[in-house]
Protein backbone atom coordinates (compact mmCIF):
# COMPACT_ATOMS: atom_id res chain seq x y z
CA UNK A 1 0.00 0.00 0.00
CA UNK A 2 1.34 3.43 -0.94
CA UNK A 3 2.21 5.62 2.01
CA UNK A 4 2.98 9.31 2.21
CA UNK A 5 5.61 11.06 4.31
CA UNK A 6 4.68 14.35 5.99
CA UNK A 7 7.37 16.55 7.53
CA UNK A 8 6.07 19.26 9.90
CA UNK A 9 7.83 20.69 12.96
CA UNK A 10 4.84 22.40 14.58
CA UNK A 11 3.23 19.89 17.00
CA UNK A 12 -0.21 21.43 16.61
CA UNK A 13 -0.18 21.16 12.81
CA UNK A 14 1.38 17.70 13.04
CA UNK A 15 -1.57 16.50 15.09
CA UNK A 16 -3.90 17.99 12.50
CA UNK A 17 -2.10 15.87 9.91
CA UNK A 18 -2.60 12.71 11.95
CA UNK A 19 -6.28 13.51 12.46
CA UNK A 20 -6.80 14.22 8.75
CA UNK A 21 -4.96 11.03 7.78
CA UNK A 22 -7.14 9.07 10.20
CA UNK A 23 -10.28 10.62 8.72
CA UNK A 24 -9.17 9.75 5.19
CA UNK A 25 -9.06 13.35 3.95
CA UNK A 26 -5.41 13.20 2.87
CA UNK A 27 -3.14 10.39 1.69
CA UNK A 28 -2.40 7.74 4.33
CA UNK A 29 1.08 8.00 5.78
CA UNK A 30 3.39 8.98 8.60
CA UNK A 31 4.19 12.34 10.23
CA UNK A 32 7.78 13.30 11.08
CA UNK A 33 8.13 16.29 13.42
CA UNK A 34 11.89 16.73 12.96
CA UNK A 35 13.36 19.73 11.18
CA UNK A 36 14.05 19.10 7.51
CA UNK A 37 17.74 19.69 8.20
CA UNK A 38 17.74 16.46 10.23
CA UNK A 39 16.01 14.38 7.53
CA UNK A 40 18.25 12.08 5.51
CA UNK A 41 17.46 10.51 2.13
CA UNK A 42 17.38 7.03 3.68
CA UNK A 43 14.54 8.16 5.94
CA UNK A 44 12.29 8.46 2.89
CA UNK A 45 12.73 4.93 1.59
CA UNK A 46 9.43 3.25 0.82
CA UNK A 47 7.34 6.41 0.65
CA UNK A 48 5.44 7.22 -2.56
CA UNK A 49 4.69 10.86 -1.78
CA UNK A 50 6.72 13.23 0.39
CA UNK A 51 5.26 16.49 1.68
CA UNK A 52 7.72 18.82 3.41
CA UNK A 53 6.71 21.85 5.48
CA UNK A 54 3.40 20.03 5.30
CA UNK A 55 1.22 22.32 7.43
CA UNK A 56 -2.14 20.57 7.62
CA UNK A 57 -1.71 18.55 4.42
CA UNK A 58 -2.94 21.05 1.85
CA UNK A 59 -0.74 19.69 -0.93
CA UNK A 60 -1.97 16.13 -0.45
CA UNK A 61 -5.55 17.36 -0.52
CA UNK A 62 -4.82 19.51 -3.59
CA UNK A 63 -3.37 16.50 -5.41
CA UNK A 64 -6.54 14.55 -4.74
CA UNK A 65 -8.70 17.44 -5.94
CA UNK A 66 -6.71 17.51 -9.18
CA UNK A 67 -7.11 13.79 -9.77
CA UNK A 68 -3.55 12.86 -8.82
CA UNK A 69 -3.72 9.38 -7.23
CA UNK A 70 -2.16 8.67 -3.84
CA UNK A 71 0.01 5.93 -5.35
CA UNK A 72 1.67 8.22 -7.90
CA UNK A 73 4.98 9.76 -6.75
CA UNK A 74 4.84 13.46 -5.84
CA UNK A 75 6.99 15.67 -3.66
CA UNK A 76 5.84 19.02 -2.36
CA UNK A 77 7.23 21.73 -0.13
CA UNK A 78 6.02 25.16 0.98
CA UNK A 79 9.32 26.52 2.28
CA UNK A 80 9.15 29.01 5.18
CA UNK A 81 8.16 32.45 3.93
CA UNK A 82 9.52 34.50 6.83
CA UNK A 83 12.87 35.37 5.19
CA UNK A 84 10.99 37.00 2.29
CA UNK A 85 7.61 38.11 3.66
CA UNK A 86 6.70 41.59 4.82
CA UNK A 87 4.46 39.82 7.36
CA UNK A 88 7.62 38.88 9.27
CA UNK A 89 8.41 42.48 10.13
CA UNK A 90 7.46 41.79 13.76
CA UNK A 91 10.20 39.16 13.84
CA UNK A 92 13.21 41.15 12.61
CA UNK A 93 11.70 41.59 9.17
CA UNK A 94 12.60 39.66 6.04
CA UNK A 95 16.29 38.75 5.86
CA UNK A 96 16.46 37.04 2.47
CA UNK A 97 18.79 34.15 1.72
CA UNK A 98 20.93 34.98 4.75
CA UNK A 99 18.07 34.17 7.13
CA UNK A 100 18.41 30.95 9.15
CA UNK A 101 14.79 30.18 8.20
CA UNK A 102 15.70 30.02 4.50
CA UNK A 103 15.35 26.25 4.12
CA UNK A 104 15.23 25.82 0.35
CA UNK A 105 18.88 24.61 0.36
CA UNK A 106 17.99 21.80 2.78
CA UNK A 107 14.95 20.83 0.69
CA UNK A 108 16.96 20.93 -2.53
CA UNK A 109 19.72 18.75 -1.09
CA UNK A 110 17.20 15.93 -0.63
CA UNK A 111 15.68 16.53 -4.08
CA UNK A 112 19.11 16.37 -5.70
CA UNK A 113 19.93 13.13 -3.90
CA UNK A 114 16.70 11.22 -4.63
CA UNK A 115 15.52 12.84 -7.91
CA UNK A 116 11.71 12.62 -7.45
CA UNK A 117 9.91 12.79 -10.82
CA UNK A 118 7.64 15.72 -9.93
CA UNK A 119 8.09 18.38 -7.25
CA UNK A 120 5.67 21.23 -6.48
CA UNK A 121 5.75 24.03 -3.97
CA UNK A 122 4.48 27.39 -2.79
CA UNK A 123 6.04 30.61 -1.56
CA UNK A 124 4.97 34.20 -0.95
CA UNK A 125 5.06 36.34 -4.08
CA UNK A 126 7.45 38.79 -2.36
CA UNK A 127 10.13 36.08 -2.53
CA UNK A 128 10.46 36.69 -6.27
CA UNK A 129 11.93 40.12 -5.58
CA UNK A 130 14.50 38.53 -3.27
CA UNK A 131 15.62 36.17 -6.06
CA UNK A 132 14.10 33.10 -4.42
CA UNK A 133 12.42 31.79 -7.58
CA UNK A 134 15.45 32.40 -9.78
CA UNK A 135 17.69 30.55 -7.34
CA UNK A 136 15.29 27.62 -6.78
CA UNK A 137 14.47 27.24 -10.47
CA UNK A 138 18.16 27.47 -11.34
CA UNK A 139 18.96 24.70 -8.86
CA UNK A 140 16.22 22.47 -10.26
CA UNK A 141 17.07 23.16 -13.89
CA UNK A 142 20.67 22.27 -13.11
CA UNK A 143 19.40 18.81 -12.13
CA UNK A 144 17.41 18.38 -15.35
CA UNK A 145 13.99 19.60 -14.23
CA UNK A 146 11.76 21.90 -16.25
CA UNK A 147 10.15 24.49 -13.96
CA UNK A 148 6.79 26.22 -14.31
CA UNK A 149 5.48 28.92 -11.98
CA UNK A 150 2.61 31.36 -11.54
CA UNK A 151 1.53 33.95 -8.96
CA UNK A 152 -2.12 33.27 -8.20
CA UNK A 153 -4.62 34.82 -5.74
CA UNK A 154 -7.13 32.67 -3.89
CA UNK A 155 -9.80 35.19 -4.90
CA UNK A 156 -9.34 34.02 -8.50
CA UNK A 157 -10.66 30.60 -7.56
CA UNK A 158 -13.77 31.51 -5.61
CA UNK A 159 -12.28 32.39 -2.22
CA UNK A 160 -13.31 35.55 -0.34
CA UNK A 161 -9.73 36.60 0.39
CA UNK A 162 -6.69 37.38 -1.73
CA UNK A 163 -3.87 35.25 -0.28
CA UNK A 164 -1.71 35.73 -3.36
CA UNK A 165 0.98 33.06 -3.62
CA UNK A 166 3.73 31.88 -5.94
CA UNK A 167 3.02 28.29 -7.00
CA UNK A 168 5.70 26.32 -8.85
CA UNK A 169 6.08 22.84 -10.28
CA UNK A 170 9.17 21.00 -11.50
CA UNK A 171 9.07 18.01 -13.86
CA UNK A 172 12.03 15.69 -14.37
CA UNK A 173 10.32 14.18 -17.42
CA UNK A 174 10.53 17.42 -19.41
CA UNK A 175 14.32 17.71 -19.51
CA UNK A 176 15.42 20.21 -22.12
CA UNK A 177 12.48 22.58 -21.63
CA UNK A 178 14.38 25.08 -19.55
CA UNK A 179 13.70 28.63 -18.47
CA UNK A 180 10.95 29.09 -15.87
CA UNK A 181 8.05 27.88 -18.01
CA UNK A 182 4.82 29.80 -17.51
CA UNK A 183 1.64 28.00 -16.54
CA UNK A 184 -0.90 28.85 -19.25
CA UNK A 185 -3.83 26.55 -18.56
CA UNK A 186 -4.96 27.68 -15.12
CA UNK A 187 -8.60 28.87 -15.42
CA UNK A 188 -8.46 32.20 -13.62
CA UNK A 189 -11.89 33.36 -12.50
CA UNK A 190 -11.79 36.82 -10.93
CA UNK A 191 -14.45 37.30 -8.29
CA UNK A 192 -16.27 40.46 -7.31
CA UNK A 193 -13.99 42.82 -5.39
CA UNK A 194 -14.73 43.44 -1.74
CA UNK A 195 -13.32 46.00 0.69
CA UNK A 196 -10.18 44.66 2.33
CA UNK A 197 -9.74 46.88 5.37
CA UNK A 198 -12.58 46.89 7.85
CA UNK A 199 -14.16 43.82 6.27
CA UNK A 200 -14.54 40.87 8.68
CA UNK A 201 -13.48 38.43 5.99
CA UNK A 202 -10.39 40.53 5.40
CA UNK A 203 -9.59 40.42 9.10
CA UNK A 204 -9.93 36.64 9.02
CA UNK A 205 -7.63 36.60 5.98
CA UNK A 206 -4.97 38.50 7.87
CA UNK A 207 -5.40 36.14 10.81
CA UNK A 208 -4.75 33.19 8.50
CA UNK A 209 -1.52 34.93 7.53
CA UNK A 210 -0.54 35.18 11.20
CA UNK A 211 -1.70 38.72 12.02
CA UNK A 212 -4.06 38.49 15.03
CA UNK A 213 -3.89 42.19 15.95
CA UNK A 214 -7.53 42.92 15.12
CA UNK A 215 -9.05 39.50 15.68
CA UNK A 216 -11.82 40.06 18.23
CA UNK A 217 -13.72 37.43 20.15
CA UNK A 218 -17.16 36.57 18.82
CA UNK A 219 -20.10 34.60 20.18
CA UNK A 220 -18.39 34.38 23.55
CA UNK A 221 -15.33 32.54 22.19
CA UNK A 222 -12.12 33.90 23.77
CA UNK A 223 -9.48 35.34 21.47
CA UNK A 224 -6.99 32.71 22.66
CA UNK A 225 -9.29 29.94 21.46
CA UNK A 226 -9.79 31.64 18.11
CA UNK A 227 -6.05 31.97 17.72
CA UNK A 228 -5.62 28.24 18.31
CA UNK A 229 -8.43 27.51 15.87
CA UNK A 230 -6.66 29.45 13.12
CA UNK A 231 -3.13 28.35 14.00
CA UNK A 232 -3.42 25.23 11.90
CA UNK A 233 -4.10 27.38 8.85
CA UNK A 234 -1.12 29.65 9.45
CA UNK A 235 1.26 27.84 7.11
CA UNK A 236 -1.41 26.23 4.97
CA UNK A 237 -1.80 26.63 1.23
CA UNK A 238 -5.18 27.11 -0.45
CA UNK A 239 -5.63 23.59 -1.88
CA UNK A 240 -8.03 24.69 -4.62
CA UNK A 241 -5.36 27.01 -6.08
CA UNK A 242 -2.63 24.37 -5.97
CA UNK A 243 -5.04 21.83 -7.44
CA UNK A 244 -5.51 23.98 -10.54
CA UNK A 245 -1.74 24.06 -11.13
CA UNK A 246 -1.47 20.29 -10.70
CA UNK A 247 -4.44 19.82 -13.03
CA UNK A 248 -2.75 22.09 -15.60
CA UNK A 249 0.32 19.87 -15.47
CA UNK A 250 -1.83 16.78 -15.97
CA UNK A 251 -3.49 18.44 -18.98
CA UNK A 252 -0.10 19.13 -20.56
CA UNK A 253 1.03 15.58 -19.79
CA UNK A 254 -2.02 14.10 -21.49
CA UNK A 255 -1.48 16.28 -24.57
CA UNK A 256 2.12 15.12 -24.85
CA UNK A 257 1.07 11.48 -24.58
CA UNK A 258 -1.57 11.95 -27.31
CA UNK A 259 0.88 13.56 -29.75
Amino acid sequence: MARAYYNEIDPYAAQWLRNLIGAGHIAPGDVDERSIVDVRPDDLAGYTQCHFFAGIGGWSYAARLAGWPDHRPLWTGSCPCQPFSVASVAHRGPQGQGDSRHLWPAFFDIIRELKPPVVAGEQVADAIGWGWLDAAAGDLEGEGYAVASAVLPASGFGARHHRKRLIWLADAGSAGRQGHLEVERVPFRPCQEFPFYGDPLARASRALDGDFSDLLSSNGVPVAVERLATKGYGNAIVPQVAAEVIAAFLDVEREVICQ
